[in-house]
């Protein structure tokens, strides 16, 4: 599935195909994850409703990721 995301680094939108989704147990926020052509990783923020239509897989196999960074060490 593609997605539109904003590209910090290059002050652009792309759009870019969804690699993982993403739910932060921390604050409840639901996120897909893509690639650059570079390998930089991109976050878009969505709605729960658009995070269960992505065929993405869940990042971290079954289980949700716990902070962005992994710094909480929740």
């Amino acid at each position: 599935m593609k997605a539109e995301f904003y590209d910090v680094k290059a002050k652009a939108k792309v759009n870019a195909e969804v690699t993982e989704k993403v739910q932060f147990e921390s604050n409840g926020r639901y996120a897909f994850k893509a690639k650059t052509k570079d390998g930089r990783t991109l976050y878009r923020f969505v709605k729960k409703e658009e995070f269960d239509k992505c065929p993405a897989p869940l990042a971290g196999g079954k289980s949700a990721a716990k902070c962005c960074k992994g710094k909480c060490k929740k």
